[in-house]
């Protein structure tokens, strides 16, 4: 497990979130420091817990910031996943499970959740659709 204070990338995406208005950029990925910290904006639609997936990634942490309403996610450790479903997508960096979302957290709008290598999420559980805030920081 990584020490996130120690991170210099996972320290500029908060900055970058303390100073910039994040509803305010276009949908779509933004290049903050290569391909160490990048920012993806995205509006999508939102799931049933069972219609939600749990992933994982090796390389990246995901910090997530719903923006235009609160956003349930299921959590589970990466260690107690036990129905990946195929491999790890490289290119991507992820990996979806097919174990049932067990245990949730809702975050609130404006809000920061962070997911490490070693904890799946599955975002997207609630009703209508989204926008948020997804910054892809090197772990």
């Amino acid at each position: 497990m990584a020490n996130l204070d120690s991170n210099p990338y996972y320290q500029a995406a908060l900055e970058y979130a303390k100073t910039h208005d994040l509803n305010a950029l276009e949908t779509g990925k933004h290049i903050l420091d290569g391909e160490n910290l990048f920012l993806n904006i995205c509006d999508s639609a939102m799931k049933t817990p069972q219609q939600a997936r749990l992933e994982v990634h090796d390389r990246y942490i995901d910090v997530q910031i719903p923006l235009s309403k609160d956003e349930t996610f299921g959590v589970k450790a990466r260690s107690e996943c036990t129905q990946p479903d195929g491999e790890m997508n490289t290119e991507k960096d992820i990996l979806f499970y097919n174990d049932p979302v067990e245990e949730t957290v809702t975050v609130k709008a404006g809000e920061i959740i962070v997911f490490e290598p070693h904890q799946a999420h599955a975002p997207l559980i609630g009703e209508g659709t989204i926008r948020k805030a997804i910054f892809k920081v090197k772990a």
